[in-house]
């Protein structure tokens, strides 16, 4: 579970990433991301919304994007708020390809504007999924 510093919580913060983030769209998600002052912590936001499917699936699907910030977060991102959008085919996706989407948004993005932090760090982490064959 992402600590409550790790959280995005109001509207306000939400709004604020979705609007002047940079938006990076995958097959199963679109990710925003806005930098903030560095040193401090990585925030994340989840949007599922019904369209993905029934609560059991949204809910499966929350866990597993919120598995994936806390993955994140423990390589060291740092610096960032993050949004992650869920589109309506996301519920049938695998673990790795939906890990491997969110990191990779991470990386894409990062070398234009949120940070090069966030893209060592996601850089490291799909290099060492990759090690692992997951």
């Amino acid at each position: 579970m992402l600590a409550k510093a790790n959280r995005i919580t109001s509207a306000d913060d939400y709004r604020a990433v979705v609007r002047r983030g940079a938006k990076v769209a995958g097959a199963h998600t679109v990710s925003y991301l806005r930098s903030r002052e560095s040193g401090t912590d990585a925030r994340f936001g989840f949007i599922v919304s019904k369209k993905v499917g029934t609560a059991v699936r949204r809910n499966l699907l929350r866990r597993r994007l919120k598995a994936v910030c806390h993955e994140a977060l423990g390589d060291g991102v740092r610096g960032v708020d993050v949004v992650v959008r869920a589109l309506p085919g996301a519920a049938e996706v695998q673990w790795p390809e939906l890990r491997e989407e969110v990191l990779d948004a991470l990386t894409r993005r990062s070398g234009r504007s949120a940070g090069r932090s966030v893209s060592a760090v996601a850089s490291a982490s799909v290099s060492a999924s990759a090690a692992k064959g997951g």
